[in-house]
């Protein structure tokens, strides 16, 4: 999906006793498989004592098998010392499943999760798709650790999906269905009918939801949101009418691997399980046996040769026209940075040589987001925010992330959704 759904998923934000197999029969060819180990080392690598400590990274390491164990246990004890006062229910719920990941005990956090849940409801009878998302997360959580008392939690959740109609978003989609999934083959014997039929009904919708985003290609949604979909149809029970090419979606992954497009570590947290045959129905049954680090087979890349990087010019605008803000503008530079640069250094340059276009930013779990532009903030309830746009396009990447090329015109646009 666009880099604002996972945005926006931020501010928001298993069969019985065996684990769960992918369905489908496609994997990674062996001669690959050292492009996605690279992939895994690089993810692995991003956690340090001074970065944010991401529970999706540790969930995806352990998925997958670590191979750096001291990674894993500094982000284990980082997430075991978190503080979940202010976390949403699908940041809640991702911490559970991480430290379950780690065969750690989440403690009293799962109960404060219930509780949470056994309250929620949406904002407004049409919500958007995304506030889903976290939700999704909380009966996915709740589901391994005790599905008998979140069947009516899970009941009311699915009845709320159903009478929802606003546009499908693919990774909420994608999450509904694994959550959903995790109830539906765990309702304890004797339970109503009713359950069943109830989960069968909002799963069927949902995937055949997803299986209407597969593009000719194989990418479902778009790049970002093809992981995450890759698990929901490889173990729903209840297939979309039109069969899903799980080989063709693994290639042009893996190509798009190959083009870079993976080297942000939430990105690399989101497509990593898939590539590994796994999903997160299998949380509750990975291994923690000590074995000793494993050193992974990495591709053979000779040494680049090192080059003097050419400057590029970029244009850059930012614009504020919305109504019921006081402050309008629209003010346009030209900002010289070296070839390569990531969007994060256009906009310090810009700042750099002209005070207005100052900017602030929100460390998310996806990298620095922009909050505010030349004193104008984002803010949820108002439902706005800085949206990136390349011409007219909207980025599908963050500003730490994207690399900008030469005379590109990059508008920030205070935008509402």
């Amino acid at each position: 999906m666009a880099w604002f759904t996972f945005y926006l998923l931020n501010l928001l934000w298993a069969t019985a006793g065996t684990s769960t197999q992918t369905r489908s029969s496609c994997s990674v060819p062996p001669a690959q498989q050292p492009l996605v180990n690279s992939m895994q080392v690089l993810m692995e690598n991003s956690v340090t004592h001074s970065t944010y400590p991401n529970p999706s990274v540790l969930i995806a390491m352990n998925l997958a098998g670590p191979y750096n164990l001291e990674a894993q246990k500094l982000l284990t004890h980082q997430l075991m010392a978190t503080d979940t006062a202010d976390m949403t229910v699908g940041q809640l719920a991702l911490t559970i499943m991480a430290l379950t990941s780690s065969c750690r005990d989440p403690g009293n956090k799962v109960s404060t999760l219930q509780r949470q849940m056994e309250t929620w409801e949406p904002s407004s009878p049409n919500a958007e798709a995304s506030s889903f998302y976290g939700p999704s997360l909380a009966i996915l959580a709740l589901c391994q650790k005790n599905p008998e008392t979140t069947l009516p939690i899970a009941a009311r959740f699915a009845k709320t999906l159903q009478a929802n109609s606003s546009p499908f978003n693919v990774d909420t989609g994608a999450m509904v269905t694994l959550a959903l999934t995790c109830m539906y083959n765990k309702i304890p014997v004797g339970s109503e009918e009713g359950y069943r039929t109830l989960f069968g009904q909002v799963l069927e919708n949902t995937v055949e939801n997803i299986s209407k985003r597969i593009k000719n290609n194989g990418i479902i949604g778009d790049i970002y949101s093809t992981g995450l979909a890759m698990q929901a149809l490889s173990v729903t029970p209840k297939q979309p009418n039109k069969e899903w090419n799980c080989k063709e979606t693994m290639d042009v992954v893996l190509n798009e691997i190959k083009l870079g497009k993976f080297h942000n570590s939430m990105s690399i947290a989101q497509i990593l399980p898939s590539l590994k045959g796994k999903t997160y129905l299998d949380v509750p049954y990975t291994s923690c046996s000590p074995d000793p680090e494993v050193h992974p087979t990495l591709p053979n890349h000779p040494t680049p040769v090192p080059t003097i990087a050419s400057n590029i010019t970029v244009k850059y605008t930012i614009n504020n026209q919305l109504r019921g803000v006081e402050l309008f503008f629209n003010f346009t530079i030209d900002v010289s940075v070296k070839s390569g640069s990531v969007l994060l250094v256009v906009l310090e340059e810009a700042q750099r040589k002209n005070s207005t276009f100052k900017f602030e930013t929100t460390m998310t779990s996806w990298g620095p987001v922009v909050s505010s532009i030349n004193n104008i903030a984002e803010n949820v309830n108002h439902k706005t925010y800085w949206q990136f746009l390349s011409g007219k396009t909207p980025l599908n990447e963050g500003v730490a992330d994207y690399i900008p090329f030469n005379h590109e015109h990059i508008t920030a646009n205070f935008t509402q959704y």
